[in-house]
């Protein structure tokens, strides 16, 4: 709190502010020599809002949204024009100004100018280390339409500065002062510590809990029998347990996406393997039980197919053996018989399709499955294709030894 702070010197304050109001109404950009005169936060509102905005600066003046359109009539009215050979706007600076003081705090006073006459109100406040604005002094922090019954009912000020510094250390001096406790308070405050004294005991003692370690105690188990109601919740915890144990199985059966090897194309192939010889292939010979088998058959298909041999490697015997070739005809002319010879041949060549078809569908599979391993593998398509070719030339060379 500074005691060489002097009264505000309006004369040179408004003087050259109250001219520019008008201007300010119809302008979007300050004059340079208006900003020295307002305070730093006002300064610093109207340089940043005022670059970004299409509308007059003069809103700016006030922090109060619902007077912004009343101070521009002000600023528009005559009241306004300057003196036509002094060029001032004539003011009493003794009668038609009103002023007073108050300390919000250490550091800001400020000091609320009114001119009823021209239906505004000069907020000042009282800067320090104001390079802009000049140095120390007195700065405009507000400029705005003052109410009508009671222009200072909101600011609550003081005549002169000196009153308003005496009022603000009384009320400092008002908050350090301790105030007088009766007798029924003091009991009452006795009260109290002894409570707060059992509220420690009560905390030292929960306290010795955090010193245990942090370790949930084994459940023992109670030698007493166990209830119905007990022993029906297990075998339904057990039953739980089964029937989450039976689905999580079921995943051990999934085949793995990079396994090469599946157990439905191995079963099939195996089923392949031990069907009818495809056609043009000799039954082999068989003895026993099996025998009889291939003398059922023979009733109905006259035999199987066989395959053959070339000309030049057969025997009069081989010859002879298989003149009659074995072609799917009837023994007898009975159409049933017929009829069944047809049907098991087709079935026979629907199986060697399907055999073949699931041949194909492996063989393309397992292609398939080395391409995005080796894709994996970081082998590139034409890697992958030159590979391919030479196995097949390799497997074409040793075909005859296989």
């Amino acid at each position: 709190m500074s005691p060489t702070i002097t009264r505000p010197d309006l004369r040179d304050i408004l003087t050259p502010l109250l001219p520019s109001l008008p201007a300010a109404a119809l302008s979007t950009q300050p004059a340079p020599a208006i900003l020295p005169l307002l305070s730093p936060i006002l300064r610093q509102r109207v340089q940043l809002l005022s670059s970004a905005s299409t509308e007059p600066w003069l809103r700016l003046l006030s922090y109060d949204k619902g007077k912004d359109a009343r101070l521009a009539e002000v600023a528009r009215s005559d009241r306004l024009e300057p003196h036509p050979v002094s060029g001032e706007v004539e003011i009493d600076w003794d009668y038609d100004v009103q002023t007073q003081y108050r300390r919000l705090d250490q550091e800001t006073l400020q000091a609320l100018v009114v001119l009823e006459e021209f239906e505004l109100f000069f907020r000042l406040v009282y800067c320090v280390n104001d390079e802009a604005g000049g140095g120390d002094g007195w700065r405009v922090g507000e400029i705005s339409v003052p109410d009508k019954s009671n222009p200072f009912a909101s600011f609550e000020g003081y005549p002169s500065i000196e009153v308003a510094e005496n009022s603000f250390r009384q009320q400092g001096e008002n908050l350090h002062k301790p105030n007088p406790q009766p007798a029924s308070s003091a009991v009452t405050h006795l009260a109290a510590e002894e409570n707060h004294e059992e509220e420690d005991d009560d905390d030292d003692y929960w306290a010795r809990y955090d010193a245990t370690p942090a370790r949930t105690p084994q459940v023992n188990r109670s030698p007493a029998p166990q209830s119905a109601q007990q022993q029906t919740v297990a075998s339904t915890h057990q039953a739980v347990a089964e029937e989450d144990d039976a689905y999580f199985a079921q995943y051990d059966n999934v085949q793995p996406a990079m396994d090469n090897h599946d157990p439905d194309e191995a079963q099939a192939a195996q089923e392949i393997t031990g069907s009818v010889p495809p056609l043009g292939l000799q039954h082999p010979a068989s003895s026993g039980p099996r025998a009889g088998e291939d003398n059922e058959e023979a009733n109905e298909t006259n035999g199987g197919w066989t395959l053959a041999p070339s000309p030049g490697g057969r025997s009069q015997e081989e010859e002879e053996r298989t003149a009659s070739l074995a072609h799917p005809r009837p023994e007898s002319s009975a159409s049933s018989n017929g009829s069944n010879t047809v049907l098991k041949l087709e079935e026979q060549a629907g199986r060697q399709e399907s055999s073949e078809f699931g041949i194909k569908q492996h063989v393309s599979r397992s292609i398939r499955s080395l391409f995005l391993l080796s894709r994996a593998a970081g082998i590139d398509r034409d890697e992958f294709e030159r590979m391919v070719k030479t196995e097949l030339d390799v497997l074409g060379m040793v075909e005859e030894d296989m």
